[in-house]
């Protein structure tokens, strides 16, 4: 849930930074409603034995051509169901076909890397862990929560010390626990 939790809000900021749909202040309006929406998705996609519903990076490949309502959506998923009968000839693609696309997916996610304040360690140190750690990791998942973790402490260094919110402390405190968690589930599998 955790893990759902990082990658929802990443991409979901992501893509509305991508739209420029940011308020004057840097927030983004109806942030709370999209991850509602995103945590009910995933919930019932679950109980129904779908894989994981979310909000996926992908989409900002989307808005960066100029999709920006749902729309845009609505069109993709009728293209999916006129193409579905064709997906046993998706699994004979191999991997690194889609390479091109994954380039130009992280070509866009890493064009918000010009608006980081590289002068302020307390906020270049995490902004380059997390655009470090997203591929070492493999996961962008991964990668926030590293970053999400090295900016609380970067924040609480003596001198730094910046008053954070107390959800961005449980955050950085319970993510260690559910990585090790998850860890462990995965040995136990194997």
């Amino acid at each position: 849930m955790l893990v759902n939790l990082f990658d929802s809000s990443g991409t979901l900021i992501g893509v509305t930074d991508k739209a420029g749909l940011a308020d004057e202040k840097g927030k983004f309006p109806r942030m709370k409603q999209a991850l509602y929406v995103d945590s009910i998705s995933s919930v019932t996609g679950s109980f129904i034995g779908t894989s994981s519903v979310t909000a996926y990076i992908e989409s900002s490949s989307g808005v960066s051509v100029g999709g920006r309502t749902g729309l845009t959506a609505v069109v993709v998923g009728l293209l999916f169901l006129l193409v579905i009968f064709l997906s046993p000839l998706a699994g004979m693609v191999p991997g690194y076909a889609a390479a091109g696309a994954l380039i130009y997916v992280g070509v866009l996610m890493t064009s918000s890397l010009a608006r980081v304040n590289w002068q302020d360690l307390t906020e270049s140190v995490p902004a380059f862990i997390t655009a470090v750690m997203m591929p070492f990791s493999f996961s962008i998942t991964e990668g926030i929560a590293l970053g999400f973790i090295s900016y609380c402490v970067m924040k609480i260094v003596p001198g730094v010390c910046v008053t954070l919110a107390r959800a961005n402390h449980r955050c950085a405190a319970v993510y260690p626990e559910d990585c090790i968690y998850r860890r462990s589930l995965k040995s136990i599998a194997h």
